[in-house]
């Protein structure tokens, strides 16, 4: 039994030998070495946190970019229609001006005029402003030139071959107009 008290003994010896030789320098490598991984840990936190950050403002972007497309379908979804609809009401504004219609027929042609207008002024279709205001080439085209005179001054528009239209702020038809020059 002594000697495994001997053995024990020289053990704790050669344990306390070993922990005693873990010098200061020793230390200090060992701190160093966690210092450098928790400052590469905070470099990777720190990455992956910019990361995230840049793909939840592409994902807000991208929700938000969505959104304005659905509102400008909304806004803007009878533009086809209205585009194929006003070659018919320029039919009926010519059928209107020639004469000898009787007064029944005359009076059907102005009610189909009014409802079809009516029904494009609901879905945001507007007629541009063309005869005697100044020529805007965003919203007319000029088609021919006259001499200005008293009625009609330089640059404004004299007369109008055919009338344009603008659904909300969006030009469908510019006006074809006569400019005074």
């Amino acid at each position: 039994m002594s000697e495994e008290i001997k053995d024990k003994n020289r053990e704790k010896v050669e344990n306390e030998q070993v922990e005693e030789s873990l010098t200061e320098e020793a230390l200090e490598d060992i701190v160093e070495e966690e210092i450098n991984e928790v400052e590469e840990a905070q470099q990777l936190a720190s990455e992956w946190e910019n990361k995230f950050l840049r793909v939840s403002a592409e994902m807000q972007n991208v929700q938000r970019r969505g959104n304005e497309e659905r509102l400008q379908l909304v806004k803007y979804r009878s533009q086809d229609l209205a585009k194929k609809i006003l070659p018919s009401l320029d039919n009926l504004e010519r059928a209107l001006a020639v004469e000898g219609l009787t007064e029944d027929v005359k009076k059907g042609l102005e009610m189909v005029q009014e409802s079809l207008k009516a029904a494009l002024k609901e879905e945001g279709v507007e007629e541009v402003a063309a005869e005697g205001v100044p020529f805007d080439p965003n919203f007319h085209m000029a088609v021919q030139t006259v001499e200005a005179d008293e009625e009609h001054p330089t640059d404004t528009v004299a007369q109008v071959f055919q009338k344009g239209y603008k659904l909300h702020d969006r030009i469908l038809r510019p006006a074809m107009v006569v400019v005074a020059q």
